[in-house]
């Protein structure tokens, strides 16, 4: 079956049907989910949006779109076979690859029956009484579960902001992260792009070959690394495949969720020379460990400079004229937005079609019927592509009416910022369980790593509530307020809590400002879910057990029994008894 197949355009509704559990999205973490679930014997309904699998790997087929995770370690970890059977083709595995082999794992373990595509869940209310979650859809589907899973991604509520007089454009204007499935031909077309992150820095190049002209709209420069793309040695392959679960181990002892080489050396304790070689060393192996030239980097403002100041001068030194150079080289702390990985982007302004307009301080003032207007100039272009990213983290749960105790709307709980016990649930919204939520690792963690951790300890959960008759659990107030202050406490220790990023929700007007994912490394959370669940679940109230008294039989997935990593701790962070960051 192809990726984006429309396979549920007319079923009937599902109507007063019963099950275990609703889960919320079919991307990676969704599949997951459900594959745990019916390993458990819960009966399951997925629903998704898409005509699809795959989550984001579904809707962002921009081009140029590719994961910033070497491919050896961006897959699922809990089959061998499947480490064995799956081949990348690419050291970064561009979007197809990545749908083919979430289609592939959908197949593999024949998780479609289960799903239902092109349904998108319009309210989820918990009824106090029958101690169950009723699930609302746009099909007209109305059903009932014990667990509502969110698994709706913390990168998938698209941010398109309000220009003035967009409807008055007469060509056709894109988000990267709604990218039409047809694709889109760019052949002898003027193109405006607004913004420049993440996915506008992968596809700009590209866009670039083919378009007549090309003209960038910059509010905010970005720090990139080459990513030195490649295809992988058959030879390289097999030697990962041989000893994955030794891999495996070490990703889950590392800040990140994955593996890399890491100096934990402070730079301010290297001479100037000395910084200057690790640095190239470092530009030459490229990509996300980039960060990992020294153990200080993201905690000392005068270590960060000296990185920074790297980053600036390979800018100033690929684009040729000087005054484009000046526009694109940050001033702010490097890495503290998500680093960006680049395959030709800086040499993209050396092309003579393209051109840089700065928004930062003139925005854009509305759009024409044949252009866009900056700075009292139009700017005319057939075609308009917005990689203006998302509303991050929280965005998929404002687009669904979601309701708990005493008819509170999350919405409402969370109006000034997400509030969660270890990322995974919400006071106020028994059994509601959310991957990767607010309060977790998420974005700051090699995602699958997270996924499949939060599903384990999920499904773990599930297992014994079972065991013991439990119909409900629910954080404690007191417990979900101390880790809230854990987490903005932990996020002070590093300097990304200091930049206006989409971490805190900067990109989205309105939004209030907290830093939403845990940085405190994801090992260090691992164990602290794991302390919590084989302390009987401290923090949290299970309701309706058949024995409250008998001691919990706790299960607890092995493999994410972590060790933490000693070697990727920086000394600065050890003096200052602070948890490892990279």
């Amino acid at each position: 079956m192809s990726p984006g197949t429309k396979i549920e355009s007319n079923r009937d509704a599902e109507v007063d049907v019963t099950f275990d559990a609703v889960v919320i999205g079919a991307g990676f973490a969704g599949l997951y989910m459900l594959h745990r679930l019916r390993g458990l014997g819960l009966s399951t309904r997925v629903y998704e949006a898409g005509g699809g699998v795959g989550g984001t790997w579904y809707w962002n087929r921009y081009p140029g779109a590719r994961c910033d995770i070497a491919s050896m370690q961006y897959s699922y970890s809990f089959s061998e076979e499947l480490d064995q059977e799956w081949n990348w083709s690419e050291k970064y595995s561009p979007q197809p690859e990545i749908l083919d082999y979430a289609n592939h794992v959908a197949d593999r373990f024949d998780l479609r029956p289960d799903i239902r595509f092109d349904t998108r869940v319009t309210a989820a209310t918990f009824d106090e009484d029958a101690k169950r979650w009723t699930v609302e859809t746009d099909q007209g589907d109305r059903v009932t579960a014990q667990f509502c899973v969110m698994a709706v991604g913390c990168l998938s509520a698209a941010n398109l902001p309000p220009f003035t007089d967009m409807e008055k454009f007469e060509g056709p204007i894109y988000h990267t992260g709604e990218w039409p499935h047809e694709g889109v031909d760019f052949g002898g077309l003027r193109v405006g792009v607004i913004g420049t992150g993440s996915s506008a820095i992968q596809s700009i190049p590209v866009i670039a070959r083919q378009a007549a002209a090309l003209v960038v709209f910059q509010r905010t420069p970005n720090y990139t690394v080459p990513a030195w793309n490649e295809k992988l040695d058959p030879e390289y392959v097999r030697t990962v495949k041989a000893g994955y679960p030794e891999l495996r181990a070490k990703m889950r002892g590392r800040p990140t969720g994955f593996y890399f080489e890491f100096n934990a050396q402070p730079a301010l304790e290297a001479t100037p020379e000395e910084r200057e070689r690790q640095y190239e060393e470092a530009w030459a192996r490229g990509g996300l460990p980039f960060l990992g030239a020294y153990g200080d980097l993201l905690f000392e403002k005068e270590a960060n400079d000296t990185i920074a100041e790297f980053g600036r001068k390979k800018i100033r030194a690929i684009v040729n004229d000087p005054a484009t150079a000046e526009l694109l080289c940050p001033d702010d702390i490097f890495g503290c937005k998500r680093l960006c990985v680049d395959t030709g982007y800086f040499e993209t302004y050396n092309l003579p079609h393209v051109s840089l307009v700065d928004i930062s301080t003139k925005p854009i003032e509305r759009f024409t019927t044949q252009g866009i207007v900056a700075d009292g100039t139009e700017y005319p272009v057939d075609v308009v592509v917005c990689a203006t990213g998302f509303a991050a983290m929280t965005g998929s749960f404002d687009n669904i009416r979601i309701t708990g105790r005493n008819g509170l709307a999350l919405t409402e709980k969370w109006r000034a910022g997400p509030r969660t016990y270890l990322g995974l649930s919400s006071q106020g919204f028994p059994n509601l369980f959310m991957i990767t939520g607010p309060g977790s690792p998420s974005v700051l963690a090699s995602m699958i790593q997270a996924i499949e951790q939060h599903v384990d300890w999920m499904a773990d959960c599930m297992a014994h509530m079972r065991d013991v008759g439990a119909q409900t659990i629910e954080p404690l107030i007191a417990y979900e307020d101390d880790w809230v202050e854990h987490v903005n406490e932990v996020s002070k220790v590093s300097l990304r809590s200091t930049c206006s990023s989409w971490y805190v929700g900067a990109n989205v007007p309105g939004r209030p400002r907290v830093f939403m994912p845990y940085i405190g490394g994801f090992p260090i959370y691992v164990n602290k879910c794991n302390e919590v669940m084989t302390n009987g679940f401290e923090g949290f109230v299970l309701d309706g057990t058949r024995n409250s008294d008998a001691a919990p039989r706790v299960r607890l997935t092995e493999k994410w029994r972590v060790p933490v990593d000693m070697d990727v701790i920086s000394p600065a962070a050890i003096a200052a008894k602070r948890v490892p960051i990279v």
